[in-house]
C-alpha cells in the first residue's frame, strides 16, 4: 500500500506561521487603545489567554473571545447543532480560567444566511448546556442574517453559518495570573481533553472527510471505538470550570494555568517567566482519532503536537508542595489527571516531550 503523502495545516487551508507577522504589527498597534478609557484600562498586555480590565478597588474584569472554527462545517454536515454552544462556551471560558478568574458571563454571535429555526433552536439548547457546565449566565447575544457574507456547501448547496463569543470573569487583581512565579521544580498537572476540542479541524477534516456533506463523515473506524468520524468531531470541548475552581477556591494558587488549544503544549510558554522550559515525560494518553488523522495523512509527531491538544486539555502549573494536594482536588472531578511533567532552568524556552522525542520552541516541534 502506498504512503499516505504528509499533509500540513497551512496545506490544510490554515497557516499559523503566515499569520505571525501580521498579527504581531495588529496586537501592537492596539496596544495604544490600552490608555483610551477613563475606567477599566487593562492591567496586562495583550499576548496572554485573556486580559484583565482594572475596575478599581482591586477588582479586575477578565474577558476574551473565541470562535470554534470549522468544527460548524461538520455540525452543519450532519445537521448537528447542539453541541457547537457547548463549545462556543468552553473554548472562552477555559481562556478565562488562565488568569485565575472565575467565568461568569458570556454573549454570543452567530452569522447565518436566513432564518432558520432548527440552527438556531439546537445552537441555543448547547449555549444552555456549556453555560449549566461552566455555572455562567447568557444575558443577550446577536443574530445577523448575512447571507453574501457566507460560502455554500455541496452537495446540497445549503449556506453555511458561524459564531463567536466574548466572556468575562472576574477576579482580584493581586491574583491575576500569568505564569510570571513559575519557577524550576513546578509540577504540570494535567486534565484530559475529550478528544479533538475546537482546534485542527480543518486538518482533521482535509485527512479524514473528504467532502462536505453527512456521507463524508458517516465512517466508523476501529480506532473510534463506534462512533462515526462525524460523531467524534463534535464530541463537545470539555469545560474545566469546576476542577479549576476547586483548587482556587481551596485557597491553592497555581503558578499558572494554561488551556491547550492551537499549538498545543507550546501554550505553556506563554507563561510571563524568563529562563524556564517544560520536560513533560508522562503525558496523558491520547484519544484513538488523533492515530486515526497521524496514520491516514502520514502526519509526523512534530506536526500533530503543533496542532492538537493530544489528549490533555488543560494544565496546571504548581508549586511541588502544592501538588498533591491539587492532584487530589482535580481527581475528586476529573479521576483522569496526573502529574505530566515538570518546571526546568532553560534560558532557550522550550518544550520537550521525551516519548515522542520532540523538542519545541519558537512555533515548532522538531525530533531529536
Amino acid at each position: 500500500m502506498k504512503e499516505p503523502r504528509p499533509v500540513s495545516y497551512a496545506e490544510a487551508g490554515v497557516d499559523v506561521a503566515g499569520l505571525e507577522g501580521g498579527l504581531g504589527r495588529l496586537v501592537a498597534r492596539l496596544a495604544a487603545t490600552a490608555t483610551f478609557p477613563r475606567t477599566g484600562r487593562p492591567a496586562l498586555p495583550n499576548g496572554w489567554f485573556a486580559n484583565v480590565l482594572d475596575l478599581g478597588g482591586g477588582l479586575g474584569l477578565a474577558i476574551s473571545t473565541d470562535g470554534v472554527g470549522t468544527k460548524v462545517l461538520v455540525a452543519h454536515a450532519l445537521r448537528r447543532y447542539e453541541t457547537v454552544g457547548i463549545d462556543l462556551i468552553a473554548m472562552n471560558v477555559n481562556d478565562i480560567l488562565c488568569v485565575g478568574a472565575e467565568p461568569i458571563a458570556l454573549v454570543d454571535y452567530i452569522a447565518i444566511p436566513g432564518p432558520d429555526d432548527d440552527l438556531l433552536a439546537g445552537f441555543a439548547e448547547g449555549l444552555i448546556e456549556g453555560a449549566r457546565q461552566a455555572r455562567i449566565s447568557i444575558p443577550g447575544g446577536e443574530i445577523a442574517q448575512v447571507r453574501e457574507l457566507l460560502r455554500s456547501h455541496e452537495p446540497d448547496g445549503r449556506t453555511g453559518f458561524d459564531v463567536v463569543g466574548t466572556a468575562v470573569g472576574v477576579v482580584p487583581l493581586e491574583r491575576v495570573s500569568v505564569g510570571a512565579d513559575v519557577r524550576p521544580g513546578d509540577v504540570v498537572l494535567g486534565l484530559p481533553s475529550s478528544g479533538i476540542h475546537s482546534n485542527g479541524l480543518t486538518l482533521a477534516r482535509r485527512v479524514l472527510a473528504q467532502g462536505h456533506g453527512a456521507e463524508a463523515y458517516a465512517e466508523r473506524p476501529a480506532e473510534l471505538a463506534g462512533r462515526s468520524i462525524g460523531e467524534e468531531m463534535l464530541v463537545p470541548t470539555r469545560i474545566y470550570v469546576p476542577e479549576v475552581m476547586a483548587v482556587l477556591d481551596a485557597g491553592i494558587r497555581p503558578r499558572a494555568l494554561v488551556h491547550i488549544t492551537g499549538d498545543g503544549f507550546l501554550n505553556l510558554l506563554r507563561v510571563a517567566a524568563r529562563g524556564v522550559g517544560f520536560v513533560l515525560d508522562q503525558l496523558l494518553d491520547s484519544q484513538g482519532v488523533f492515530a486515526l488523522i497521524a496514520g491516514r495523512g502520514g502526519i509526523p509527531p512534530e506536526e500533530m503536537f503543533l496542532s492538537f491538544n493530544m489528549g490533555t486539555g488543560f494544565c496546571l502549573v504548581v508549586a511541588e508542595a502544592d501538588a498533591d494536594r491539587t492532584l487530589g482536588l482535580l481527581r475528586a472531578i476529573e479521576p483522569g489527571a496526573r502529574a505530566i511533567g515538570r518546571v526546568v532552568a532553560d534560558d532557550l524556552r522550550r518544550v520537550s516531550l521525551p516519548e515522542p522525542a520532540l523538542v519545541g520552541a519558537d512555533k515548532a516541534f522538531h525530533r531529536v
